[in-house]
């Protein structure tokens, strides 16, 4: 598609949809394919005033046709939560919380229930939240009885002198606040039982990873009507991963960052090449330095391809409400909602 008709659908406020011939249209139809036109260039800004502005997003993976739907309808409902929020004044830490605890509620994502079981068949989850106003972070790794891990994480940023806490420490630390223990039993479902059973078969059977696996990590960074930024990142981490493992997530300027200086930052993908480059703190420092959002989007995902051979998708947000998104994943689930509308999709243009 010519950058002119993104353009026009952009000021139009349409949801594009393609065929399987990959033509753009804007019917009605249920097509295998959907793009959604975001707004994030330089020229998109919001009045003063802050006006709020959410932006979530569902991973970035090969999303097959049959799961579209699902991923759409899934952040699609997270914005609803946060944007709730935001529209009745709330803090964008309250914002970012709801529409995270929206996602892992859902199981078409890998956070909370029905995430990806380690290489011994339980769940083991991650989060991370962060104050942009100040700097103020909290994040949780490795629990295994915390339905919701990204409350346990605000616990940990209201809370708790510290920024991190894992496993056993974590869920006793969250309890003794209040929030309710699970069995890990009651995160397991039996999709992900039949896909560890699946992906170790082929394993013994010498048949290597699919490069594009599932990355259903969720994020969400948000700008409330004082200016203040913020950001969060939930996950299950990677299928059949070693038990203890912790990835890019849950890890400060890694998965997730905000600043109110610079930008409130969400990753997702392949978090070892991820972390290596501090990748959400990377590109903060961007905006920072005066890129637009939208470009500093773009240039993280490049450098995360062309210097470790990484993929994935990541998402940021200023404190003048500008966004921007880039993947370099088949599809990627986001969804936007700001004074100028709303939007959502599995793919996002690439100029």
């Amino acid at each position: 598609m010519i950058m002119a008709e993104w353009s026009a659908a952009y000021k139009n406020g349409n949801t594009l949809v393609g065929n399987a011939g990959g033509h753009p249209r804007s019917d009605g139809g249920h097509p295998a394919q959907v793009v959604t036109i975001l707004r994030g260039s330089t020229r998109d800004t919001v009045a003063e005033g802050h006006s709020p502005a959410l932006l979530v997003h569902g991973g970035a993976w090969a999303i097959p046709d049959g799961m579209a739907e699902a991923h759409v309808n899934g952040v699609r409902h997270a914005l609803a939560a946060g944007w709730k929020v935001l529209e009745r004044g709330g803090s964008s830490v309250d914002a970012v919380e709801a529409a995270i605890v929206m996602m892992e509620d859902d199981e078409t994502f890998d956070a909370g229930r029905g995430s990806f079981l380690t290489s011994d068949g339980r769940v083991q989850l991650d989060a991370l939240m962060m104050d942009g106003a100040t700097l103020r972070a909290g994040g949780v790794g490795c629990v295994e009885r915390i339905r919701n891990p990204i409350r346990a994480a605000r616990l940990v940023l209201d809370e708790s002198p510290h920024v991190y806490l894992v496993a056993e420490g974590a869920e006793r630390f969250a309890q003794q606040h209040g929030l309710p223990l699970c069995a890990n039993e009651e995160l397991v479902i039996e999709r992900e039982v039949q896909r560890l059973r699946e992906v170790q078969k082929q394993a013994v059977a010498g048949k290597p990873p699919e490069f594009f696996a599932e990355h259903d990590t969720v994020g969400a960074v948000a700008l409330d009507i004082r200016g203040n930024l913020a950001a969060a990142t939930s996950t299950g981490g990677t299928l059949n991963k070693t038990p203890g493992r912790v990835g890019d997530s849950s890890l400060i300027g890694c998965g997730c960052y905000a600043d109110n200086e610079s930008a409130g930052v969400s990753t997702t993908g392949w978090g070892e090449p991820i972390m290596k480059l501090v990748l959400a703190k990377w590109a903060a420092d961007r905006v920072l330095e005066g890129t637009a959002p939208e470009a500093a989007a773009r240039t993280a995902i490049e450098r995360l391809e062309t210097r470790l051979a990484g993929h994935g998708g990541i998402i940021l947000l200023d404190a003048r409400g500008r966004c921007g998104l880039a993947h370099n994943t088949p599809r990627m689930a986001w969804a936007l909602k700001n004074a100028q509308g709303e939007s959502a999709g599995i793919e996002w243009p690439r100029g």
